[in-house]
């Protein structure tokens, strides 16, 4: 019971320090609101990315590999030497479709920015994709509305568009986007189809802002010569792992290699953004943590100085309560409470804080807060309130009663 009291009395004392000294109290702690505020940010930051890379690599397929001239990962060539390749054509997925054993759907597709137009509206900065009938399985796309365009309208080029949800809330927004026709390069499209909301790739992208045409009207329009890729895609994963050494080697006959000569084409998976994206974090990871060990050694330093000048002020009160029958433990007790006190209320503002820059981020890039983090931050704020209150705390426990009625 006396155990119980000493711990309520111990904060209430706390607190009545910490209502005295307001301004002395805050800048105490605002090493420690920055140090919780960037533990917070930084696990918001990347654990956002990690939801985003999961949701964006969707958008590129699964089970699916890419073939291209230009290697996601930068390989280990010198840029003039991937430059210099021979361009990828059209008519390398339908030598795949036909020679593969594993691949169960090729496209192809090239693409581009631009604008789409209509009436008097205008969308800027839309992606723009001419692909092969089957494009959307492969990306594993799904169509909400209306239909994907046919294998004869891709023969024949005819002047059909998928569009996504980010064009039918600009250039729609009253009015029903099927059937409507919208000027892509001069040209009129009728627009036959709406994509299902994507949502943004790796947070930067809008992944609706974009439409689909046939890739023979695309190429009507603009050049094939450059800029195509080959998406195939395998039932699962291990006809992905069989298959993609396959599709190397059919590239190769494609491509009329010899068994000497290195590849003049990149084989492209969605892993290669994983391995980029643990580095990105990585390095998040090592200057935040910086940062933030910096920021809470510092803090922890002033908390230690601010209760040696609390233990020094109340030196007499001290001497009071040890001459009344207060004990030792009691004494270290209450300016350890003290001390975590202090840097649990640091903790809970670095929290707050962290808690609005999480939303103002995620409207810019991508972060989403975790509540096992915010335990974290509460636990760290414990942990150094008591690893830098104890020394002072001890001091004044371990003070002669006699002495302290002395102080004046």
């Amino acid at each position: 019971m006396r155990i119980l009291y000493s711990l309520i009395e111990g904060i209430k004392i706390a607190f009545h320090s910490l209502r005295s000294n307001k301004m002395r109290a805050f800048l105490t702690t605002l090493c420690i609101i920055i140090g919780i505020t960037m533990v917070t940010i930084v696990d918001a930051v990347t654990t956002g990315m990690d939801v985003t890379f999961e949701n964006s690599m969707s958008m590129l397929g699964n089970n699916v590999v890419y073939i291209q001239k230009w290697p996601w990962d930068g390989g280990d060539k010198e840029w003039w030497e991937i430059q210099n390749r021979k361009e990828m054509e059209v008519d390398y997925a339908e030598f795949l479709s036909e020679n593969s054993r594993y691949a169960s759907s090729v496209s192809a597709s090239a693409s581009r920015g631009t604008s789409i137009r209509y009436k008097d509206l205008v969308a800027e900065n839309v992606g723009l994709n001419g692909a092969t009938y089957n494009y959307l399985d492969v990306q594993g796309l799904n169509i909400e509305s209306g239909r994907m365009f046919t294998e004869g309208e891709v023969r024949s080029g005819s002047k059909v568009a998928v569009i996504g949800q980010s064009l039918v809330d600009n250039l729609f927004e009253n009015e029903t986007a099927l059937g409507k026709q919208v000027r892509i390069g001069g040209r009129k499209f009728t627009v036959i189809g709406i994509l299902e909301k994507q949502g943004s790739f790796l947070g930067l992208e809008d992944a609706d802002s974009r439409v689909i045409i046939p890739i023979s009207a695309y190429g009507q329009m603009y050049s094939l010569r450059w800029g195509v890729q080959i998406g195939v895609k395998f039932p699962d994963e291990m006809a992905l792992k069989e298959g993609e050494y396959e599709v190397e080697g059919l590239m190769r006959r494609a491509r009329n290699l010899d068994a000497f000569a290195e590849n003049d084409f990149a084989v492209n998976k969605p892993e290669a953004f994983k391995e980029q994206l643990e580095g990105v974090k990585n390095g998040i990871y090592m200057g935040g943590f910086i940062l933030v060990g910096l920021s809470l050694l510092i803090g922890g330093i002033g908390i230690m100085n601010i209760m040696f000048v609390s233990v020094k002020e109340r030196t007499k009160e001290i001497g009071i309560r040890k001459a009344v029958g207060a004990k030792s433990w009691e004494i270290l007790s209450q300016f350890l409470i003290e001390a975590v006190v202090m840097c649990l209320l640091g903790g809970l503002i670095g929290v707050g804080v962290a808690g609005v820059l999480t939303i103002l981020i995620d409207q810019a890039f991508t972060a989403k807060m975790d509540v096992s983090v915010v335990l974290l931050a509460f636990s760290l704020c414990t942990f150094v309130g008591l690893l830098f209150g104890f020394i002072p705390a001890y001091r004044a426990a371990k003070s002669d009663p006699i002495e302290s009625l002395r102080f004046e």
